[in-house]
């Protein structure tokens, strides 16, 4: 590779609502990028082959999307720059998948030079635009800990360390994710970072990621249901540990009470979503249309509370729209996957994604300035200003209070 420090030209001042989409969008790019990533280098380490090809597609995509928000922010000229450092490092990764796979310990390390080179040189470019407001060491640091993650979290895998390959696969998600706001906060021109301080876009920042974190494992515990795989069980207390991020930003913004409540809701909706897939997996029709029966009266109960919470700001019916089509989309995933449609599964999933970022604007829209301000105070990275969780445990749903989590496919799962 040739050492490339690319000065970028920043294309000017944005108003304060385009250069909030424009954060939000570059983070929810990132912790995208993550994701596909280490979902590509399982699929290499599994050798499922057409798998693979969907998953690369859906990272190029990935790519695509991240290169043209790189030309709105800096221009096009510097599209040619950006495009091949990033690509490069996708293609290392896949290659360090086949090397682990292949189990061959001199390629791994040849790889992971490689990507330790690579790391320098984007960061070099990612630094240069921001006029000294990102140092070149933090961003250096900050891509390693991205290639840690991936490379680590695919060593575990092929390890069948589910449990640590799942919990890393989280953090990576996080980690670049929040990468997304540095970089933004350092590439944006000064005059547009306040935008990015306001307490309605810290909390649409956060709710971005864990509802984009909630579809993106409901559709990792999917695969392992329909597949039979023995990651299941790691897949299912990712879901949980999604839940219980979820529930403490309830309880920041309305308290324990409402929050355990919602915990509830949240709960059954996602012990539904799991019942589906396995569902599928069994080929129980009469489970299927029992699961669907159960998410559409989620979908209600849901959208009730929450309109009810928000005094009005969003209507039931807007939310019941909304989490129907949230609901929908995943269960078309599921059938897709089963039926080894990888291509379309990913484009779902893919579009899922997004769909979680237009919601978590609307609900802290209607959630309300009054209410994010009472939020402690600190970076958007900081998981809405380091509100605690609920005290408690997880609450499973109406199984649970029934006396314990059903088992959709396999082993017990709660959404709590």
């Amino acid at each position: 590779m040739e050492n490339s420090t690319v000065p970028v030209r920043y294309v000017g001042r944005l108003a304060p609502d385009r250069a909030a989409d424009l954060a939000v969008r570059l983070q929810a790019l990132f912790g995208q990028h993550a994701v596909l990533a280490a979902d590509l280098m399982r699929s290499r380490i599994r050798g499922d082959d057409d798998f693979v090809q969907a998953a690369n597609a859906a990272l190029s995509r990935n790519t695509d999307a991240m290169t043209e928000l790189m030309a709105r922010l800096f221009g096009a000229d510097v599209v040619s720059e950006f495009r091949p450092l990033w690509t490069e490092h996708l293609v290392e990764l896949v290659a360090y998948a086949g090397a682990v796979a292949g189990r061959d310990d001199t390629a791994r390390r040849e790889v992971r030079a490689e990507l330790v080179e690579y790391e320098g040189e984007l960061s070099a470019y990612l630094a240069g635009p921001a006029g000294g407001r990102l140092d070149r060491a933090t961003v250096h640091h900050a891509l390693a800990a991205h290639v840690d993650h991936l490379t680590a979290q695919a060593d575990a895998y092929a390890a069948g360390d589910w449990t640590t390959a799942d919990r890393i696969y989280r953090d990576g998600y996080r980690h670049l994710y929040d990468v997304g706001f540095v970089l933004a906060d350092g590439l944006l021109a000064t005059s547009d970072r306040p935008a990015l301080r306001e307490p309605v876009w810290r909390l649409r920042s956060q709710l971005g990621r864990i509802l984009a974190e909630h579809v993106v494992l409901v559709e990792h515990v999917t695969r392992a249901a329909v597949g039979d795989t023995p990651d299941f069980d790691a897949a299912a207390s990712m879901i949980n540990a999604n839940t219980r991020d979820l529930v403490a930003a309830m309880a920041a913004l309305f308290g324990t009470r409402t929050a355990r409540d919602f915990q509830e809701i949240w709960g059954d909706h996602v012990e539904s979503l799991v019942a589906y897939a396995g569902a599928l997996a069994r080929g129980d029709e009469g489970a299927r249309a029992r699961a669907r029966h159960n998410l559409a009266g989620y979908e209600e109960k849901l959208s009730s509370f929450l309109s009810d919470a928000t005094g009005d700001r969003l209507t039931a019916h807007r939310l019941a729209t909304a989490f129907a089509g949230h609901d929908g989309m995943l269960l078309r995933h599921a059938d897709a996957f089963a039926a080894r449609d990888f291509p379309t599964a990913h484009d779902i999933a893919y579009t899922a994604y997004e769909h979680e970022f237009e919601l978590a604007r609307e609900m802290a829209d209607a959630f309300g300035a009054t209410v994010a301000a009472r939020l402690p105070r600190g970076g958007a990275q900081t998981g809405l200003g380091g509100c605690a969780l609920p005290a408690g445990g997880p609450v499973c749903g109406a199984q649970a209070r029934a006396g314990g989590c059903a088992s959709p496919a396999r082993g017990p799962v709660c959404g709590g």
